[in-house]
């Protein structure tokens, strides 16, 4: 073989290696995102439950002076599997419901905030290592707008 062929070979094979590394990158990027999207279905009464299978404890605050909306989002969400562990008013009338995580815990904010329905938007996060909860959730007058109103 002269020095021009060993050449070719050389830049054929390297090609070859390239498109082939190329091909596995796009197919794992591929199977990441499908196996993503197929999340398994949790049961109702598991969504308030982290991984270990600890609850997570929360408070329902009314922001909106309806009476009686507190204990039917706390009812709503002990059938989820959250430990709702006190209901009460909120300091202020609010328009629109809201989480607030208190210790840092995203994950606990959103399964609270999709559980309810809330969106993700409307999750503050507002630390106060002195509470016993991991987050709250504040109704207000978009109460309709709830999965426990619907």
């Amino acid at each position: 073989m002269d020095k021009k062929t060993k050449s070719k070979i050389l830049s054929i094979s390297l090609i070859s290696l390239l498109s082939l590394l190329i091909l596995v990158f796009i197919i794992s990027m591929i199977f990441k995102f499908v196996s993503a999207n197929k999340s398994e279905k949790m049961p109702d009464n598991q969504i308030g439950k982290l991984n270990n299978n600890e609850m997570i404890q929360i408070s329902v605050l009314n922001g909106c002076g309806v009476k009686g909306l507190a204990s039917k989002v706390r009812d709503y969400l002990r059938d989820k599997g959250f430990d709702v562990v006190d209901v009460g008013n909120y300091n202020q009338q609010t328009k629109f419901s809201f989480v607030i995580d208190w210790i840092g815990d995203t994950l606990s904010a959103k399964k609270l905030a999709n559980a309810i329905g809330v969106p993700e938007s409307k999750i503050i996060h507002d630390i106060d290592s002195s509470l016993y909860l991991r987050g709250s959730i504040v109704i207000g007058s978009d109460f309709k707008n709830l999965k426990a109103f619907k």
